[in-house]
């Protein structure tokens, strides 16, 4: 049965794996289908749009994509086509009518539909830090272009590699940097950098493309990883059905500072404060200075 959500307070969930479950869910069971009403509770949760929304009443779903930590939902009629893009934020969802829902007040949008496995999808955001937009195709793609680096499921090892050897910082800011790389938050950049034995600090500068060309490998792996366990309910994410993600359960370093590093070095997982905290093992992702293979 599904969970009953309630949460009210976000720390920067979902992330890329989190978003691409959404999409995979909502495209099984709404590809397809025709909307027959849209409600919009407030206008402040429309950022763009908000007077094209009757324009989407009669039209049919064609497309759900992601996109970085957003989905996007494109929409068919005969006067062309348009799309609805959420924005999942940190307290953002997209659940189906029939996900159970306490505090109802924070559904601030309902798309109705006709000729598909739900009959309903609804927008949940009780603190709005997220919002949707109502775009056309020219408006969506301004729309990535402004918020979206180079998406890792999607680029090329060489691609990904070119562009690290362009920047300068640390690398964990880097990954999380979303007009650098799509979709990365802090969940998964700890995890990732543990995996590939890198300090969160580390400059980007000092590492080969050997090096480089492993961060790429390793981050496909975990997103793919996370996608397949249904992501990570840590604090606030629930697919559109309510079910949890399952990836939370195989986290190595996230959140577990004052424990034994899994790789059984003799080292503590520590935290890292600051923005958003690091997680690490000071044995296996030693602060190296100087350039490494």
């Amino acid at each position: 049965m599904p969970h009953i959500l309630y949460s009210e307070h976000g720390y920067g969930m979902p992330e890329l794996p989190e978003a691409e479950v959404v999409a995979r869910q909502i495209r099984t069971r709404l590809l397809g289908a025709q909307v027959t009403d849209v409600w919009i509770g407030r206008a402040d949760i429309v950022r763009e749009g908000y007077d094209t929304a009757s324009w989407y009443c009669g039209a049919a779903l064609q497309s759900v994509e992601r996109f970085g930590k957003s989905v996007a939902l494109g929409f068919v009629n005969s006067r062309g086509c348009r799309y609805v893009v959420a924005e999942l934020g940190m307290t953002g969802l997209l659940l189906f009518q029939s996900t159970p829902t306490k505090h109802p007040q924070h559904v601030h949008v309902r798309l109705s539909f006709k000729g598909g496995h739900e009959q309903e999808l609804r927008y949940w955001n009780p603190r709005r830090f997220g919002r949707l937009s109502l775009l056309d195709k020219a408006g969506l793609d301004g729309y990535c272009a402004r918020r979206f680096g180079l998406d890792p499921l999607a680029a090329s090892q060489q691609e990904f590699v070119g562009l690290l050897q362009e920047r300068r910082g640390r690398i964990k800011a880097i990954l999380m940097h979303q007009q650098v790389i799509a979709g990365i938050g802090n969940i998964y950049a700890n995890e990732i950098l543990f995996r590939v034995g890198l300090h969160p600090n580390r400059q980007v500068h000092q590492l080969s493309v050997r090096k480089i060309a492993t961060l790429y490998t390793i981050i496909r792996e975990v997103l793919d990883e996370a996608i397949r366990h249904g992501g990570s309910s840590v604090r606030d994410f629930f697919a559109p059905d309510g079910s949890e993600g399952q990836y939370k359960r195989r986290h190595l370093v996230y959140g577990k500072e004052g424990q034994p590093c899994p790789n059984h070095c003799g080292g503590v997982i520590q935290r890292l404060r600051g923005e958003r905290s690091s997680y690490f093992c000071p044995r296996c992702q030693a602060m190296r200075l100087k350039r490494q293979p």
